[in-house]
């Protein structure tokens, strides 16, 4: 297996291209860098940013360069001996364009298209109107408006000979069995010949390629005669006169879609999404022909030597991930020698693992990313800043209690379509069997709804129908809280369910307290149960994930402000932060279990970049102080408040979080986001740059405001809330207030400042130095104060990276670090060292090192060691308090540290230790102990090795 020795990400465009990416590989290549790591290749829907909206797997997207350009980026690599790591979504395909020829088919021909299984459709919808049909939630109003208005009309592609539904950009296929009625409403005999071809058409297979001959000649006709014909045949269809348009609506319902207006979806929605989007469709990747399809441009990729790993996105998507990434795994291996690398995109819930049977080489590293993020802040600040949280903003102090509430209405009002196909897997369950057939519809959908709302995790992983032990440990919580919240005449029921959610191989609970098993005569499941209970399971596992996501990351995150730094994608805001002791078990046990996977700090998916967190963290030492400021920016800052109905704002109750824009607690996660992304050498009179920063930032607020989905909402925008809120942002930022609140903005980032650059400099030397391979976001070698996307995915100046590449020591940088090359010269120097001696900071053994002395609580370090290599890896930590007024630099003045020491390997006693980042050569004393005022003379964090080693 070709491991990496590190990644970096990179978001691939129309605006980045491969060939964009290969005029930068000398630099990625100096920087240290083993492996690409490259957004979806795959062709998505036209101008996306990201590629996560696919929509045909088998060619390379043509506007990131095509498959010529992705070789020619590979080329360049392979010069430098470097390789290349591609993010796969099997998950879901992109349906929301014209550009899905297998989505297309489906609209086409419906349940026998060729492409009918490939999707996750029910087409026996226990709505009439749906049978057979696809739901296409797709209009901007009611079907009926949009119709009236002539927004919805039938055209005819003279290119591929196709009549079809258009609606703005989407194209929506007229099934070929009523081509011969649309012909013939022209009254024409040219068009009366052509319509013979499609007479007693049908939609099973065999007549398909009748259609196909019929649609040639089609578009043979119109090629030699034009299409004036063609005009004749539409203008009995069109919109605009009543008559017409009633024919329209009757060939429309005829198709093997029902058009709907965009907010059916939510209820209605026959097909599974990716969470609540429309226009990403599930691709069921369990069945072994979509699989091949899905895979086959990867894999013959990967066989020619182009691509050396995958990463696997949303893996809790798919109906059997254990099952997948064993078959991926497989097919892999058959293909090359080696075997393969494999990461999965895997959200970790606290303390949940990451599955031995699942043959990966690990997660993509949002599990370190909660992990260290939790190590920057001081557990004493969780309390006092959850009481201000509470007392400004009238909210809960708990996330948990945000985290139900959102649960409970993304399950009401986003996936309700989805827990009713779910309920109804169960239903027919229960149908099945005489003892359970009155267990009703109603009774079962609102017992599942607790099981969701409670689910801790994102879900279970049953194998033969079975739940595990530690698939338990998680559902059982779920049961306890269903238990207490449902009625005691709900029990049984729940009992059942939680039977056949592979609680129990029987139909009865048993061990739980259900009848006794009953006879195939008296009601015993028959022979088929095993599947459905299968189904069942799956489409509960199905569910619980997407609630997760969209109720957690989505929502709740946006509207609990203790402390942002820890709102995060992969982290619990309720797990506020980590001893040294147990981020030293996390790394033993990804050391010893995991040692491939990935380490990150940012990603394209980051709501804060990893610099904008570390100096959040600042805030949980100094929570007292932080309240008070929160209060005093509050006061000076409420002239400027905007009433939603334009009245002055002294008339407007405030006790109300929504009486006012933005409201207590958008206001006060607005102030923290001004903390966090303060740039570093921004002063309060620079009128653009904070103009522009203000621009960032209001983008930002959109984006929070509607997710939190309190008072406005992406569903039901309240666009004088925002606009209001807009406003309130951009008054307090505004020139005038350079002597107010902006100059109180900037000292006080100034004050934290560096105790946050040095909470960024030990994120990133543990990134580095930790059990797995580290992971680079693109652009966040210097400093990253970006927000959620698309401000995260800005373009990325390469060029000046590249010019500040030294090989001078980081300690040289310090005194600049506003500039932010402190953090690249780490980054270069300390992969450096894993290139030169690559076991040592990979598959070594990890020893946590016990420290002693006044300060102790405010280091950490840790040994790595291959043979007789060693590195020590030394970071100061929670210093705020011990940096002191005399100095500028983002360390703690050595003499501070006073008796504060390491207690070192007894190997390492007799060595000389030199510190990769600095000139410093600090020695262990007669007693084994490394005093941080050695350690720690130069730099706030050291990686200290034996002499003789390279250190340029």
């Amino acid at each position: 297996m070709t491991v990496p020795r590190s990644t970096l990400r990179l978001q691939f465009h129309r605006g980045f291209t491969f060939d964009d990416a290969a005029q930068h590989v000398d630099y990625f290549a100096a920087l240290g860098i083993s492996h690409l790591y490259a957004s979806p290749i795959t062709t998505a829907e036209p101008g996306s940013t990201h590629g996560y909206d696919t929509v045909d797997y088998t060619q390379v997207s043509a506007e990131c360069g095509g498959e010529a350009g992705l070789k020619r980026l590979v080329d360049k690599l392979r010069a430098h001996r470097m390789g290349l790591i591609v993010d796969m979504v099997p998950n879901h395909m992109g349906i929301g364009g014209s550009g899905n020829a297998w989505w297309l088919d489906i609209l086409e021909w419906g349940r026998h298209s060729a492409y009918a299984r490939h999707f996750d459709v029910d087409w026996h919808s226990p709505d009439p109107a749906l049978r057979g049909k696809v739901l296409l939630p797709t209009l901007g109003a009611p079907y009926g408006e949009e119709l009236a208005a002539g927004r919805i009309a039938l055209h005819f592609a003279a290119d591929s000979g196709r009549f079809y539904i258009g609606y703005g950009p989407h194209v929506f296929p007229v099934c070929p069995v009523e081509y011969a009625s649309i012909l013939q409403s022209a009254d024409r005999p040219d068009l009366g010949a052509l319509a013979e071809r499609f007479q007693g058409l049908t939609t099973q297979p065999n007549d398909q390629s009748r259609a196909v001959e019929g649609r040639d000649e089609l578009r043979e006709f119109v090629a030699q005669n034009g299409d004036a014909a063609i005009e004749f045949a539409l203008q009995a269809y069109v919109p605009e006169d009543p008559v017409p348009r009633d024919r329209l609506h009757r060939l429309i319902e005829r198709q093997h879609f029902r058009l709907a207006w965009w907010r059916t979806a939510s209820d209605e929605v026959n097909w599974r999404r990716f969470f609540d989007i429309s226009t990403l469709a599930g691709v069921r990747v369990e069945r072994p022909e979509v699989f091949d399809a899905v895979h086959a441009l990867v894999f013959r990729l990967y066989q020619e030597g182009v691509v050396d790993g995958l990463r696997i996105d949303h893996v809790d998507g798919l109906a059997e991930p254990r099952e997948y990434c064993q078959r991926l795994r497989q097919r892999l291996t058959e293909l090359r020698d080696t075997a393969p690398y494999v990461v999965v995109e895997k959200i970790l819930g606290c303390g949940e693992p990451l599955r031995d049977d699942w043959p990966v080489d690990g997660t993509t590293g949002y599990d370190f990313m909660s992990d260290v993020g939790a190590l920057l802040h001081d557990p004493a600040g969780a309390e006092p800043l959850a009481q201000t949280w509470a007392e400004l903003t009238g909210r809960s102090p708990r996330f948990a209690d945000e985290a139900l509430a959102a649960r409970r209405k993304i399950l009401a009002e986003n996936l309700s379509a989805e827990l009713d196909r779910a309920a109804r897997a169960l239903h027919r369950i229960a149908r099945d069997s005489l003892v359970t057939r009155d267990f009703t519809f109603t009774t079962l959908r609102r017992v599942l709804a607790e099981l969701v709302v409670h689910f801790p995790v994102y879900r279970i992983y049953p194998q033969n129908g079975l739940r595990s032990a530690a698939d338990d440990v998680y559902f059982e919580q779920a049961l306890a809280s269903a238990r207490a919240a449902l009625a005691r005449a709900d029990h049984a029921t729940l009992e059942r369910v939680s039977a056949w959610l592979g609680g129990s191989a029987e139909d009865a609970p048993g061990t739980r307290g259900g009848a006794p098993q009953q006879s195939a005569q008296n009601g015993a499941p028959p022979s088929h149960a095993g599947p459905s209970r299968r189904t069942a399971q799956t489409l509960f596992s199905q569910l619980t994930a997407p609630v997760s996501a969209k109720a957690i990351e989505d929502t709740a995150c946006y509207r609990y402000g203790r402390l942002l730094s820890r709102n995060e994608v992969g982290s619990d805001p309720g797990e506020f932060a980590l001893s040294v002791e147990q981020f030293h078990e996390g790394n033993l046990e990804r050391s010893q279990r995991f040692p491939h996977a990935l380490l990150a700090t940012a990603t394209h998916d980051h709501k804060r970049g990893e610099d904008v967190r570390a100096r959040l963290a600042v805030l949980s030492e100094i929570a007292q102080d932080w309240g008070a400021t929160l209060r005093a920016w509050s006061t000076l800052n409420a002239p400027h408040r905007r009433a939603h109905d334009g009245k002055p704002i002294s008339s407007v109750s405030q006790h109300k979080s929504d009486a006012w824009a933005p409201g207590p607690a958008a206001e006060a996660m607005l102030y923290q986001t001004l903390v966090g992304c303060w740039p570093p050498a921004l002063q309060p009179d620079d009128a653009a740059g904070v103009k522009e920063l203000a621009e960032r930032v209001a983008r930002w607020q959109l984006k929070a405001l509607r997710e939190a989905k309190l008072q406005t909402s992406w569903f039901a925008p309240d666009e004088a809330y925002e606009a209001g809120c807009r406003e309130f942002l951009f008054d307090i930022l505004a020139p005038q207030r350079r002597d107010g609140f902006l100059k109180e903005l900037s000292g006080f980032v100034a004050r934290i400042g560096r105790a946050g650059a040095l909470n960024s400099l030990q994120q990133t030397v543990l990134r580095l130095a930790s059990p797995g391979i580290p992971d680079l976001y693109q652009g966040t070698e210097l400093w990253d104060f970006s927000l959620v996307d698309p401000d995260n995915r800005r373009p990325v100046d390469f060029d000046r990276r590249a010019a500040w590449l030294a090989e001078t020591p980081p300690s040289e940088f310090l005194p600049g670090w506003r500039d932010g090359r402190v953090k690249l010269a780490v980054v270069q120097r300390v992969l450096a060292l894993r290139a030169h001696l690559p076991e040592l900071l990979s598959q070594s053994a990890y020893l946590p090192l016990a420290l002693r002395g006044e300060h102790a609580a405010n280091v950490i370090a840790f040994a790595r060691r291959d043979g007789n290599a060693w590195a020590v890896v030394v970071a100061s930590r929670l210093a705020a308090g011990l940096l002191g007024d005399d100095s500028d630099l983002p360390m703690v003045d050595p003499a501070k540290w006073a008796d504060t020491a390491i207690e070192m390997p007894a190997d390492l006693s007799a060595r000389a230790l030199f510190d990769w980042l600095s000139p410093a050569a600090p020695k262990v004393d007669e007693n084994g102990l490394l005093y941080l005022r050695d350690a720690l003379a130069a730099m706030p964090i050291a990686v200290l090795v034996e002499d003789g080693v390279p250190r340029s």
